[in-house]
């Protein structure tokens, strides 16, 4: 079992046994205070723990994924085989541009790891708001819930009253 699954099956053991003893020991109010204070625990947009290597790797990610670096590598890439055509028999890479294919092999070994290094940390916090939005969804749920039991006992209070107010009709009816 990976440790993503180990910490989904936590979780979920923690959810079960919050729902379980919210019935038996805390009201619906304590237990949503304990699903709030979990979720505001865990803030998923602080980026204070960002390494130098982390904001690097964004960086790199943010700008190889650009219109930017695109037309730039296209320019240097177009630039690098005319000059060397242009030199002929001195130029420094030839025309099979051997040169030419180390240095893209060589920024594409490097730029890999990096885009994946920041996906992801991307991807983390993207568990850790997707983990966040299902705390409220459940806080969400505890709410509907109370008030549907809440309506409930009105309806049945109401039912109530209204036997009570037509059986003193029929007395007063009666008399």
């Amino acid at each position: 079992m990976t440790t993503t699954e180990d910490k989904n099956q936590k979780r979920n053991v923690l959810i079960q046994q919050l729902l379980q003893t919210s019935d038996d020991e805390m009201d619906d109010e304590e237990l949503m205070h304990l699903l709030i204070s979990k979720s505001i625990s865990s803030n998923i947009y602080a980026d204070d723990h960002i390494s130098k290597g982390e904001l690097a790797a964004d960086a790199v990610a943010h700008f190889a994924g650009s219109w930017t670096f695109i037309f730039l590598f296209l320019i240097v890439l177009i630039a690098w085989m005319i000059l060397n055509i242009l030199m002929g028999q001195g130029a420094f890479d030839v025309y099979p541009f051997i040169l030419l294919n180390l240095v893209l092999s060589c920024v594409a070994a490097i730029q890999a790891p990096l885009i994946m290094m920041s996906q992801n940390r991307k991807e983390a916090k993207d568990r850790e708001q997707a983990e966040n939005d299902y705390r409220v969804n459940l806080k969400s749920e505890l709410i509907v819930d109370d008030l549907h039991w809440k309506i409930d006992a009105l309806m049945e209070q109401q039912e109530k009253m209204a036997a009570e107010i037509k059986e003193l009709r029929k007395q007063g009816i009666n008399r």
